[in-house]
C-alpha cells in the first residue's frame, strides 16, 4: 500500500483560488496602498527630545550659578571681618565673630560633635600687642559664655597652640580681645585708640590680661593697678591700662577755699570692662595722715568731663562702689568700676595739714653773668617730683639739693621764701624785697602743677664759677626748711641727680603668677581657711585687724572670699618688696599655723 502525500495535497489546496478570490485579494492591496499615501502627523524624534532637555538643563545651571554668585558677593560685602563660621558647634562655644573651622580628623567625621572637646582652627588675623583696631567684640549672651575646657588650636607667627592647652593659656597668645562689657558688638573707636596713643609714654602702662591677673606700673609714680587673680572672667583677654594725667585741664576744680587736691588724676581702662572681683587702684597722696582733721573724697570723672563725687573715706557702706584705705604716703581704691579718678580733700580745722615737696634747681651750666635759682613748690606725690626732674632735665637744669618735705596747714599764711649768706663780694641778687610769697590759695589749692619761683643771681665776673648760700622756705607762722646750696658753675658739671629715681621700677606690665607675692598655690590654701567663721574668731577678721585693714570689715564681709580680698591689698600695699616673714608670723600670732608659708627671699 502507497502512503498518500498529505503535505502536498494541502499545499495544493491551500494555493487553489478561483479567479473571483484572486481579484478580491488584489482589490484589497490597491486599497491598502492607496491608505498609506495620505498625509497624517508624525511623532517627534529622539533627537529633538535630547535638544529639548538640554535646554532646560542650561537654564536650571544658570540661575543656580547667579544665585551663588550674587550669595558669595553679598557676604564678602557684608561681612565685619576677615572670616566666617564654618562650624555652629563653635559658635554655641562662645566665639561667634570667630573664623572657626572644625578640624578634618578622622575621629572627628566618624564620631557626633562634642562641643567640650572639639578642635578648631583660627585662621583670623593676627595683632600687635596695643593695637586694639577691629578687634573681636564679646557679646553678654549666655549662649556665648566659654564652655568649660573648649580647646581651639591656633596658628600664628609667634608660635602654635597645641589643641591640649587650656583657653587662659591661649588667651595669653592670642592678641588681646576686648572687654566683655562692650556689648553689642561695640569696638574701642578710633578715637580712644588715637587718645591712649597720645598719652606721655612715661605716665601710662599697658598690659593684656586673663583670668590669671596681673599688675601694671607706671614708673616713679607712685601709681599702679592691680589685677588680682579672678577679676577677669575666664576665657576673656582684656588690654588694660593706667595713666596719669598732667594736664591742669583734667584736674577737678576747687572752689571752697578748704578744699585741695591731694592726688593725681589717674585714669584706668578700658572703661567699663566687666569684673568679677575689685581692682586695686594705687595713687600717692599728700594728706598728713590724721583722718579727724580731713574731709576726704574720691571723685570719678564722667564721659561728659564732670567730676561727680563717689564715696567719702570713713563712710563706705554697702551702697558705695568702692572701698579706700588710705596709707601713710598712698591710697589704694578698691574698685570693680574702672575709670578716672582723684582724692579731693577738705579741711576740717585750722590744724589740717598737707604735705609739700620743695625742689630747687639751677642750671648744669651757666654763660652768662645772671644765675638763676628755681624753687619748685609741689604737693608731695611722687609723680609730681617726677614731671618736674623730667621738665628741668629736658631744659637743662639740675638739682641743688635734695628734695624736702614740708607740712603745709589750713592757717591761710602764705609761703615764704628768701635767700641768705650769700657772698656779696661775688654775686649780688636783682631781687628788690628781702623775700617772694606765694600766696596761700595758690599752694593749698593744688590745682597748679610745677608752681615755682624764680631767684636771679649776678656775678661781677664771668671768672666766678661757684656759689654757696642758703635758700629758707616756710609758712609764715609755720614751719621751714632750709636748703645749703653749693653748686658749680663750669660745663663739666653732673647733669640731674636721679639717684632720687628708683632703677628697679622700670618694669611696667608683671603678668600672671609673678606678679604677686603670695604663691597661688597659697593663697587659695589660705582662702579655703579662713574664709570661713571661726569660733575663736581666728579667721578673716582677725587676720584683718592683725594687718591693720579692719576700718570697714563689712566691705570685706561682702565678698565671695574675703580673705582674697584682704590679701590682695596687702600685695598692693607692700608691691615691690612684700615680706612674706611678716605674714607668716601674723598667721603663727593666730594659731593658724597649718597655713604657715615658707619663707622667700
Amino acid at each position: 500500500m502507497v502512503p498518500f502525500p498529505r503535505a502536498s495535497a494541502a499545499a495544493s489546496f491551500v494555493c487553489r483560488k478561483s479567479p473571483g478570490e484572486g481579484s478580491l485579494y488584489q482589490k484589497s492591496s490597491e486599497h491598502t496602498d492607496k491608505s498609506n499615501a495620505l498625509p497624517h502627523p508624525s511623532a517627534p524624534s529622539t533627537d529633538d527630545v535630547a535638544l529639548y532637555v538640554g535646554i532646560v538643563i542650561a537654564v536650571i545651571m544658570c540661575l543656580v550659578i547667579s544665585v551663588i554668585v550674587a550669595l558669595f558677593v553679598y557676604r564678602k560685602n557684608h561681612r565685619d571681618f576677615d572670616s566666617d563660621i564654618m562650624d555652629s558647634s563653635a559658635l554655641n562655644g562662645g566665639f561667634q565673630p570667630v573664623n572657626i573651622k572644625t578640624a578634618r580628623t578622622a575621629d572627628l567625621l566618624a564620631a557626633p560633635p562634642d562641643l567640650t572637646s572639639a578642635a578648631a582652627m583660627y585662621r583670623g588675623p593676627v595683632y600687635a600687642l596695643h593695637d586694639v583696631a577691629d578687634k573681636i567684640p564679646m557679646t553678654n549672651s549666655p549662649l556665648l559664655d566659654p564652655l568649660p575646657n573648649l580647646k581651639i588650636k591656633v596658628y600664628n607667627s609667634s608660635g602654635m597652640v597645641t589643641p591640649q592647652e587650656d583657653l587662659s593659656d591661649i588667651s595669653s597668645k592670642l592678641s588681646p580681645k576686648l572687654p566683655h562689657a562692650l556689648m553689642d558688638g561695640d569696638t574701642i573707636s578710633r578715637r580712644t585708640q588715637t587718645l591712649v596713643r597720645s598719652w606721655d609714654p612715661s605716665c601710662t602702662a599697658f598690659g593684656s590680661f586673663n583670668a590669671l591677673g596681673g599688675h601694671l606700673i607706671v614708673p616713679n609714680s607712685g601709681v599702679s593697678l592691680l589685677v588680682p587673680a579672678g577679676s577677669i572672667p575666664q576665657g576673656r583677654v582684656y588690654e588694660m591700662y593706667v595713666t596719669v594725667h598732667r594736664k591742669e585741664s583734667m584736674r577737678p576744680q576747687v572752689d571752697d577755699t578748704q578744699e585741695t587736691v591731694l592726688s593725681p588724676v589717674v585714669s584706668c581702662g578700658p572703661p567699663g570692662a566687666l569684673l568679677t572681683r575689685p581692682v586695686i587702684i594705687t595713687m600717692h597722696h599728700c594728706a598728713e595722715a590724721d583722718s579727724e582733721d580731713w574731709l576726704i573724697q574720691l571723685k570719678s570723672q564722667s564721659q561728659q568731663g564732670h567730676w561727680e563725687d563717689v564715696v567719702v573715706v570713713g563712710e563706705e557702706n554697702f551702697t558705695t562702689p568702692c572701698y579706700i584705705q588710705m596709707d601713710e604716703e598712698a591710697c589704694h581704691i578698691l574698685t570693680e568700676t574702672l575709670g578716672t579718678y582723684c582724692l579731693v580733700g577738705q579741711s576740717v580745722s585750722a590744724a589740717t595739714t598737707k604735705r609739700l615737696k620743695l625742689a630747687i634747681f639751677g642750671p648744669v651750666s651757666c654763660t652768662i653773668l645772671e644765675y638763676n635759682i628755681r624753687v619748685y613748690c609741689l604737693d608731695d606725690t611722687q609723680d609730681a617730683l617726677k614731671e618736674v626732674l623730667q621738665m628741668e632735665k629736658q631744659m637743662g637744669g639740675k638739682l641743688l639739693d635734695e628734695p624736702k618735705s614740708l607740712n603745709f596747714k589750713d592757717s591761710t599764711h602764705n609761703l615764704r621764701l628768701s635767700l641768705h649768706d650769700v657772698p656779696h663780694t661775688l654775686w649780688k641778687s636783682k631781687l628788690i624785697a628781702k623775700y617772694q610769697e606765694l600766696p596761700f590759695q595758690q599752694v593749698w589749692s593744688g590745682s597748679q602743677r610745677n608752681l615755682h619761683c624764680t631767684f636771679t643771681l649776678e656775678r661781677f665776673s664771668a671768672a666766678t664759677l661757684e656759689l654757696s648760700c642758703k635758700l629758707c622756705v616756710r609758712q609764715v607762722e609755720g614751719e621751714g626748711q632750709i636748703f645749703q646750696l653749693n653748686t658749680t658753675l663750669s660745663e663739666d658739671s653732673q647733669c640731674i641727680d636721679t639717684s632720687l629715681l628708683d632703677p628697679a621700677s622700670n618694669i611696667t606690665t608683671l603678668v600672671g603668677p609673678n606678679a604677686f607675692r603670695i604663691p597661688l598655690s597659697i593663697r587659695q590654701k589660705l582662702c579655703g581657711s579662713l574664709d570661713a567663721p571661726q569660733t575663736r574668731g581666728n579667721d578673716w577678721r582677725m587676720l584683718a585687724h592683725k594687718l591693720n585693714l579692719d576700718r570697714y570689715l563689712n566691705y570685706f564681709a561682702t565678698k565671695s572670699s574675703p580673705t582674697g580680698v584682704i590679701l590682695d591689698l596687702w600685695e598692693a600695699q607692700h608691691f615691690p618688696d612684700g615680706n612674706l616673714n611678716r605674714l607668716a608670723a601674723v598667721l603663727e600670732e593666730m594659731g593658724r599655723h597649718e597655713n604657715i608659708m615658707a619663707t622667700e627671699h
